[in-house]
């Protein structure tokens, strides 16, 4: 999954959050000077990471674009997902999702400190065009989609993956609907025994 179900799925807690977000950055066991909930954040995230490529739903979202993509097919999904979480957001929660993405905003903002540098680059750009949010329109897909390929110096064409969504929409949108309900529910028995 990406960054807006990582968020979702620490369910409120602003520790747990943090480490959820943060996960990705953290290579091996290199965060045991974090606070003991933010550790809890990342383990719950490599967790949820495990659980979902186990999984024969996003397996089967991303076969779908392995010839194309091979290896990147999965993070395509998970962007795909991402989309699909933030354009159904109210089926999901009730707070706004422009509410929920600012407030998570203002949490990286006040634990700055802890954040680890490559998030620290990352966030202006983050914030300044409220990328989370915009997961809930094609257009800001596309520029996710834009933004991996540059970063693979364009040999993932990752780019070209909005193509590949716009023709499988309905087929990704009932996968991940379908993955998501579970997903949740292991994400709240593995919250709970945090």
């Amino acid at each position: 999954m990406n960054f807006l179900a990582h968020i979702y799925l620490s369910f409120g807690d602003a520790d747990i959050t943090l480490g959820n977000f943060i996960a990705d950055s953290i290579r091996g066991n290199k965060y045991k000077h974090l606070p003991p909930r933010v550790i809890k954040g990342i383990e719950l995230h490599r967790q949820i990471d495990t659980y979902t490529d186990a999984h024969k739903i996003p397996k089967k979202s991303s076969k779908r674009l392995h010839a194309n993509y091979s290896h990147y097919s999965r993070v395509i999904v998970d962007i795909y997902y991402d989309h699909f979480l933030a354009k159904n957001w109210e089926r999901y929660s009730d707070i706004p999702l422009a509410v929920f993405v600012d407030d998570f905003y203002d949490l990286l903002e006040d634990n700055y400190a802890i954040l680890p540098d490559g998030v620290k680059r990352m966030m202006p750009h983050m914030i300044a065009d409220n990328w989370i949010f915009n997961y809930s329109k094609m257009e800001g897909i596309a520029n996710v989609l834009n933004g991996m390929n540059r970063r693979t110096k364009n040999k993932s064409k990752m780019n070209l993956a909005i193509v590949d969504l716009e023709q499988h929409y309905d087929d990704f949108e009932k996968e991940f609907t379908l993955f998501f309900e579970e997903l949740i529910i292991f994400s709240e028995q593995k919250f709970k025994s945090l």
